[in-house]
């Protein structure tokens, strides 16, 4: 079951849960609107590139995408060897996966936040886009990302429960 990582009275880990406050994403401009799109347009990318790698003949490009799928409780009942022999996987299963491991409870919530975000609340999946190339350094927390950058420098960006240094 998802729950969400806000503490109460703290601003949440991700800038787009759903409990993130409202008014921080009024306060949109066309730039951000189309930045936004442009995000959207990204993940959908990044959905059909997992889909392709989850119904693969590989089983190393197709497992980790399917163990995604089942920890995330999108794919319910099914174990893993009949999901991978069922091909059952489709890219709204991939995009509701997106959502959840951005904080969200499905894919609609999650592109309307995308949507409505302030350029502010973007600027990390820019700066994301450009690193997409590179090999960086993953953290369980952004608590640990942070202690990492304090020592060897870099920019610590919450990627859902976890967290990526770039720059470093």
């Amino acid at each position: 079951m998802h729950h969400s990582r806000s503490i109460q009275g703290e601003q949440p880990a991700y800038p787009f849960s759903e409990s993130y406050s409202s008014a921080q994403s009024k306060s949109s401009d066309s730039g951000s609107e189309q930045q936004g799109c442009s995000i959207i347009a990204m993940l959908r990318r990044e959905a059909k590139r997992l889909h392709r790698a989850a119904t693969s003949g590989s089983l190393a490009r197709s497992l980790p995408v399917l163990r995604r799928l089942l920890a995330s409780e999108i794919l319910r009942d099914i174990s893993l060897v009949e999901l991978r022999k069922g091909n059952l996987v489709q890219r709204k299963h991939l995009l509701q996966l997106l959502a959840r491991e951005a904080g969200f409870s499905d894919w609609a919530a999650y592109r309307r936040a995308l949507a409505r975000a302030n350029s502010d609340e973007l600027a990390h999946y820019a700066i994301a886009l450009r690193q997409t190339g590179s090999l960086n350094l993953w953290f369980s927390t952004l608590t640990e990302a942070n202690a990492y950058v304090e020592i060897h420098g870099g920019r610590a960006i919450a990627i859902g429960l976890q967290a990526v240094v770039i720059g470093a």
